[in-house]
């Protein structure tokens, strides 16, 4: 019966071994990863919008990036 000898052999590390996180030790280990995901999303659509070739209008000025602007230079 090894599957069984595992099974009881998990359950009892869970239970007794393993250090859980309190329940405030949870919520600020949640704040700190949706923060660093924003910081992380917004120096992505940084990047994208200084690099990209996309086409972005601004009244009568369009911007198409560095890339762009680099690759309309003849």
């Amino acid at each position: 019966m090894k599957i069984g000898n595992y099974i009881r052999e998990s359950y009892d590390e869970l239970m007794h071994k393993v250090s859980w996180p309190t329940w405030a030790e949870l919520q600020n280990s949640t704040v700190v990863v949706f923060v660093a995901s924003l910081i992380i999303a917004l120096i992505v659509f940084l990047m994208d919008f200084l690099f990209g070739v996309q086409h972005i209008s601004f009244g009568s000025f369009i911007w198409k990036g560095l890339l762009g602007f680099l690759y309309g230079v003849q």
